[in-house]
């Protein structure tokens, strides 16, 4: 028979409250706590004293020397940076936002680089599966049966068993977080199926009504979640070197390694930093099957232009079996020429196809290819595609499939004919036959919504919108923002994924401008709040969140803190990036910059410093991400919690101690601690 299992009940939550912390039940059990001063989080072996209520002594003190008001500014510190935080996670879910802009997600099968896209036909509507009962009031986790109303990307939105056509109960849930089992996980794994409390109370037998339910339905396969392990794993390893486009220089590569991988997605730090500005470091971001990168020794493989670097790079060389070979080129019977003209997408501005030319043939079927009309003559901003890349498209392709062909400085696109171009630079044409215009068809259609990389700023991932397709290609419009930063991609790129990618890797998700509105940051505010202090001060507290909102946050911290008598530390970061992070624009404002208005000639060095210098407030977010990924920074914040206690100490000698006992006896237990072992505290969330 099935029994409760007592290890997940709820019984075992903790919820400090202003006494101090639940007691641990054995000695050296790691319980997280809640510091009642500056409200920080941390484990309970790492506070001070017995009662284990602050997280160092600096708090200690300030709770017994301060006044009610400085401890209030204190907390508020740290409240502001995770109410913003939380407000831009709970204003943003994939299931409520299909909703709200009637689209339809473009399915996982469509992406033949996202894991399990090879398996995803298996996932149907009317699938059924186990899944936690959240509408059941008991002392431990129980599970009930649920049936897949809706696909969305990685999402589903699923109904429980009982409430037939009720949809008030449905609820969106990732199909790739371990979340969902096959029929019969319960009765393997011994937990117990409950159905839910509002569920029809019109059923005697809820054992037949299940066997009637059940019988030829679909569940998930068992190995589901093995090969998604499967499908994540990749031959890449960080540390590798590899030829990567340089972002100064589009006409050359520059050897990089690997720094990072996440789900395919490699940060490539180049060796040579020394034209990197000062406390930055270069680094790109690209899928491995990009067409950008490349293993080590192509560029003098096939003659092109590369930054040559001193570093070492014996045993760790990426090898050419790792990479997706291009599509091989016949050149029998003629091949693309120096001086040939055609049309492709502008490397510099991707929601432009512009008129083009053929600078140099390369070995490999590679080629370099210039915008017409540009300043520079030079070769700097010729790019290089390969004779099957689909960015490189026959003359009159815009004209046949209605897009704007973007023409040469002093030429009216309203009168433009390539006849007449070809004619005036006495130039020919590259034949239609030298094209990739092989077309298995797609599954995309105007209007579904993904996850697209702003290949302009390619550590971005943003929320996305498939506007257009033109065969192959489709257009990717980010949601929220203008339509000159629209970018033409392949429907087969590995810079697009499923709604839910993100989410499945722990990848920041930049979310469309506007989305979190003053009004949800204070109802964050309100709930954060609530009972804690004077309706006056939650009114006061309420407007610096709504001026936060408009200002960067940093703004109203600095003002906190020359208000506060005593420094107060600020949170640790967290050391593991949990899936529901969805990166947001500090201060709920995001500006997309002029880079996708990129003037020809321009270099990707300086379309990515516009960039860089508008969207600010990104980077130091996007910092915060990859200091969670990598687990860098937590010396830094020891010490700077260790300089806090001592100023803190430094302030209570002059002000004298006074007010709360139990806090001071919590001072003098945590300096005997500390005269007892000679070391330093070290403070930890």
């Amino acid at each position: 028979m099935l029994q409760f299992d007592d290890t997940d009940g709820r019984g075992d939550e903790e919820h400090p409250t202003g006494g101090g912390v639940k007691p641990v039940e054995k000695s050296g059990e790691e319980r997280p706590v809640v510091c009642e001063m500056c409200g920080v989080s941390g484990y309970i072996s790492t506070f001070f004293s017995k009662s284990k209520r602050f997280c160092s002594t600096s708090c200690a003190r300030s709770y017994s020397s301060n006044s009610k008001k400085s401890s209030i500014l204190a907390r508020l510190q740290v409240i502001l940076h995770s109410l913003c935080s939380a407000g831009s996670a709970a204003g943003f879910e994939w299931g409520a936002y299909l909703e709200k802009e009637t689209s339809l997600a473009a399915s996982v099968s469509c992406f033949r680089h996202a894991p399990l896209c090879a398996q995803w036909d298996d996932i149907m509507v009317g699938m059924k599966v186990e899944v936690l009962n959240t509408n059941a009031v008991l002392p431990s986790k129980v599970y009930w049966i649920a049936t897949i109303i809706q696909v969305a990307g990685y999402k589903a939105l699923l109904r429980y068993e009982g409430f037939e056509h009720d949809s008030s109960h449905d609820f969106w849930c990732s199909l790739v977080s371990g979340e969902l089992n096959p029929i019969g996980w319960c009765a393997m794994t011994s937990k117990l199926l409950v159905p839910p409390q509002d569920a029809k109370q019109d059923i005697p037998d809820w054992k037949a009504y299940l066997m009637k339910k059940l019988v030829g339905a679909n569940t998930l396969p068992v190995d589901f979640y093995l090969k998604l392990a499967e499908s994540m794993k990749t031959s890449f390893r960080v540390g590798m070197y590899v030829e990567v486009v340089d972002p100064k220089h589009v006409s050359r590569t520059r050897v990089a390694t690997i720094d990072q991988i996440v789900g395919g997605r490699l940060r490539l730090v180049y060796t040579d930093q020394s034209e990197a500005p000062e406390n930055t470091t270069l680094d790109f971001w690209c899928h491995m099957w990009s067409p950008l990168l490349h293993p080590i020794g192509w560029s003098s493989k096939v003659g092109h232009d590369i930054k040559t670097s001193a570093a070492s790079r014996s045993n760790m060389n990426s090898s050419f079996l790792l990479f997706k070979k291009p599509r091989f080129v016949y050149m029998e019977g003629g091949f693309f020429e120096k001086g040939m003209k055609l049309e492709a997408i502008d490397p510099l501005n991707l929601g432009s196809i512009c008129v083009a030319t053929i600078h140099k043939v390369l070995l490999d079927g590679y080629l370099m290819v210039g915008i017409d009309g540009t300043i520079s003559n030079n070769g700097s901003d010729w790019f290089c595609y390969h004779a099957s890349s689909h960015a490189i498209l026959p003359v009159n392709f815009c004209k046949k499939n209605n897009i704007p062909l973007t023409v040469p400085r002093g030429y009216d696109s309203q009168t433009f004919t390539w006849d007449n171009y070809l004619k005036e630079k006495k130039a020919k044409a590259a034949p239609a036959q030298l094209f990739n215009t092989d077309y298995p068809g797609h599954s995309f259609s105007p209007n579904m919504k993904l996850e697209a990389v702003d290949l302009m700023e390619p550590r971005l991932v943003c929320v996305a919108t498939v506007k257009r397709c033109a065969g192959r290609l489709l257009l990717i419009h980010f949601d929220g923002w203008e339509d000159e930063f629209d970018q033409w991609v392949d429907h087969q790129s590995p810079d697009i994924y499923p709604v839910g990618w993100c989410d499945l890797l722990g990848y920041p998700l930049q979310l469309p401008p506007g989305l979190v509105s003053r009004r949800k940051l204070q109802q964050h505010a309100v709930h954060f709040f609530s009972g804690i202090f004077e309706t006056d001060l939650v009114i006061c507290l309420l407007c610096l969140c709504c001026v936060s909102v408009v200002f960067p946050v940093q703004v109203k911290v600095e003002e906190v803190e020359m208000e506060m008598e005593t420094p107060i530390d600020p949170p640790d970061r967290p050391k593991k990036v949990p899936l529901d992070v969805i990166k947001r624009e500090e201060g709920g404002e995001q500006i997309k910059s002029g880079l996708h208005q990129a003037s020809q000639g321009s270099s990707l060095e300086n379309e990515n410093m516009k960039r860089k210098e508008t969207a600010a407030g990104r980077s130091e977010e996007w910092a915060l991400w990859e200091e969670n990924l990598t687990g860098e920074g937590n010396m830094e914040q020891s010490k700077d919690k260790s300089g806090d206690v001592e100023n803190s100490q430094k302030l209570d000698e002059e002000e004298g101690s006074r007010g709360d006992d139990s806090a001071m006896e919590d001072i003098s237990e945590s300096n005997t601690e500390q005269d007892t072992t000679g070391e330093d505290p070290v403070v930890s969330n």
